[in-house]
């Protein structure tokens, strides 16, 4: 594991299409089958990493109320599989079942989603407004594993709420830090 920064892509920076296989019901969905009129949070997640593993039932508790309010959430992994077999998708599909993900848990196979999001890290999170802009990029909140402060999801709780309110989302955001994502070998 590489503790690594999010790449902090430039705001306003539109949501790139996708077309992956969701894990849990085994449709495949776009964005735009599953983008919200509101705001839709987009978040590369994994299975088997333990910043994620840290957050997991705060942001699961997180997605529940706004998903209430009409926000959408999609978590996407696209580790390799191959060289980690815990991120696989019958495995993505084990943990939402687990963690009672309301949300899709979405397989990128060629890791072309990731790319085009320019993610680096798990976890690493997006927030686009009603017209696929970036409005946030950043961290759930400012716990870590081992850091003794509460997993909150404040943050991306703040963003949320601002767009909800009408308000601007404040632009001083913080990268996300995470493991790596496990990119396949050439």
């Amino acid at each position: 594991m590489a503790e690594t920064p999010s790449t902090m892509i430039p705001l306003g920076t539109k949501a790139p299409d996708f077309r992956l296989l969701d894990t849990v019901s085994g449709n495949y969905f776009t964005l735009s089958d599953l983008a919200s009129d509101k705001a839709t949070v987009i978040m590369f997640i994994c299975n088997h990493c333990p910043y994620v593993k840290h957050i997991q039932g705060k942001l699961a508790e997180v997605a529940n109320l706004y998903r209430k309010k009409n926000v959408s959430f999609i978590a996407i992994s696209s580790n390799d599989v191959s060289n980690y077999p815990a991120d696989s998708p019958d495995n993505m599909r084990a943990e939402a079942l687990n963690h009672h993900y309301s949300f899709p848990y979405l397989y990128d196979e060629t890791q072309e989603v990731a790319k085009a999001y320019q993610a680096a890290c798990t976890p690493d999170f997006y927030i686009f407004d009603q017209n696929l802009c970036c409005v946030y990029r950043g961290r759930f909140d400012a716990s870590t594993p081992g850091n003794n402060q509460p997993v909150t999801g404040n943050e991306l709780c703040r963003a949320l709420d601002n767009i909800l309110a009408g308000n601007p989302v404040n632009p001083d955001q913080k990268a996300s830090v995470g493991c790596n994502i496990k990119w396949k070998r050439k």
